[in-house]
């Protein structure tokens, strides 16, 4: 339908990842991913969902960033992101996530409507759709799927061109295959020197979270723990950030609307 969304959630918490980790955050978290990764931690958002108009959508952003605008002033107050020193976003941030955000062509629509407003705009992206029609104010968070995903086939590696110095590339690690992956890809593709790299330790699911539609870990591949992944990026000088998601030390693993 025409001007709507499917959105399973909208909700005012904390960034917990990211180089914008710690800051408040607006998500709206769209409905549908057409990917089964083994540690898909939001399931519940491949099929649960309500349609909604952009513009009520869009309201409710403005709703839950109220309370951030300056008494005095009709605007937010701005913060420098530790990663992009010379740049200042106005607080709090919105990002769009899923399931997959870019499974719904109108979502690229509702995220310039939102850059439109100011905002701070953020998506979080599987790397398996097309990032180059989007907005160039919306700064893209792009996975690239490691083996232990089971979903590696699905990287879109069309995209790397495209990617900005605003963008940000994560690898989501749960073998030491993906480590070995993760590094090569990185100096294959010269990742380095585009954006900041991720590096994210797979953090295990709760019964809850287990959804059966998951693929599963394919076999032959050695578990890593976080320490190990922490010790061999520091030993073999990876240029990538090491992040935890930071609501799941705050909030229970499969709480939601945090």
């Amino acid at each position: 339908m025409a001007d709507t969304l499917v959105v399973n959630e909208v909700y005012l918490s904390l960034q917990g990842e990211s180089t914008f980790a710690g800051l408040p955050c607006v998500f709206v978290r769209l409905t549908g991913c057409q990917l089964r990764c083994s540690y898909c931690d939001t399931a519940y958002a491949f099929t649960a969902g309500k349609r909604r108009s952009l513009d009520d959508i869009r309201a409710e952003v403005h709703r839950l960033a109220e309370p951030y605008r300056h008494p005095d002033v009709a605007h937010f107050p701005p913060v420098v992101n530790a990663g992009d020193a010379s740049a200042q976003h106005k607080l709090p941030l919105v990002e769009l996530t899923g399931g997959e955000p870019l499974l719904q062509p109108n979502a690229a629509r509702l995220m310039q409507s939102l850059a439109d407003d100011c905002f701070t705009v953020l998506v979080e992206t599987s790397g398996a759709h097309d990032i180059s029609p989007l907005d160039p104010r919306v700064r893209r968070i792009m996975d690239l799927k490691c083996p232990s995903s089971g979903e590696s086939a699905r990287n879109r590696w069309e995209n790397i061109p495209y990617l900005r110095a605003t963008d940000e590339v994560k690898f989501v690690i749960g073998t030491r295959e993906d480590y070995e992956w993760a590094k090569a890809v990185i100096r294959d593709q010269r990742l380095d020197p585009v954006c900041p790299i991720l590096f994210s330790w797979v953090a295990p699911l709760s019964e809850s979270q287990r959804d059966k539609s998951l693929k599963p870990v394919p076999k032959g591949l050695t578990p890593i723990t976080r320490r190990e992944l922490v010790e061999a990026m520091v030993a073999d000088r990876v240029p990538a950030r090491f992040q935890l998601q930071m609501h799941k030390f705050i909030w229970p693993a499969d709480e939601r609307g945090v």
